[in-house]
């Protein structure tokens, strides 16, 4: 019997909130340790595996906010406007990126077109918006469930998110087709690199933590009921130890 209410005790206390939001596990060795007050741009690291665990980034919010809407501009400006043109013979052609990977469809190279739009221009306009929606949402005195959502699922944004590979191609591209074509740079093709620019600084000045820690549990009061569970004389917390 006392077994079965320590393991009932122990299935209580089991995925609740800690009442010390300080408290974290290491996402690469799993040791439990407290995170210290930083000073901005500081961070700490863990002392068994030396992996960074946070960074204190000043003013996160309203930095990751304006440099979201300057990357959704870019992004707007740079599927518009023609990225590349070309005279070969006194024909005169241009695309633009989603023309760019239509093209690819159209010519049979059907896998590669449908790599260049998702990672080219799907992931770019996801991790662009979902970083708008979270930032905004992040805002409220409580962000709303979805805004745990989309903080989950937009690190997958992120590694699809290849506009940089995208430029590397097309540079090498250029070089090839100079000796037999007149190649015309597009007013996109300086887009995209200023937009690459743009997101590694919106990612760099984004802090995560700050989001989640305005986030509250799906049972309220969550944390106050835990710090309540550890309190001493309380039998659920007895029966757990």
């Amino acid at each position: 019997m006392p077994s079965a209410v320590k393991c009932v005790g122990i299935a209580g206390m089991y995925n609740q909130p800690i009442a010390d939001a300080s408290l974290v596990g290491c996402p690469h060795c799993d040791l439990l340790q407290h995170l210290p007050d930083l000073a901005p741009g500081a961070s700490a690291r863990c002392p068994r595996c030396n992996e960074e665990l946070w960074r204190y980034r000043e003013d996160s919010l309203h930095r990751t906010l304006a440099l979201a809407i300057g990357a959704a501009l870019l992004y707007l400006v740079a599927n518009s406007v023609p990225m590349l043109g070309l005279t070969i013979v006194g024909r005169a052609a241009s695309t633009t990126v989603i023309g760019g990977a239509g093209h690819l469809w159209e010519n049979g190279q059907k896998i590669v077109g449908t790599l260049v739009f998702m990672t080219a221009v799907a992931a770019p306009a996801l991790q662009i918006g979902f970083m708008l929606a979270i930032v905004i949402g992040a805002y409220r005195g409580r962000p709303r469930k979805w805004v745990g959502q989309l903080l989950r699922h937009h690190p997958t944004t992120r590694l699809w998110s290849m506009i940089e590979v995208m430029m590397l191609g097309v540079l090498v591209a250029l070089v090839k087709i100079a000796d037999y074509a007149k190649v015309i740079p597009g007013i996109a093709l300086f887009v995209l690199g200023a937009l690459v620019f743009v997101l590694a600084a919106m990612q760099a000045n984004f802090d995560p933590k700050q989001v989640w820690d305005r986030i509250e549990w799906a049972n309220e009061g969550g944390r106050s009921a835990s710090a309540a569970g550890r309190a001493p004389g309380n039998p659920m917390a007895e029966a757990s130890r």
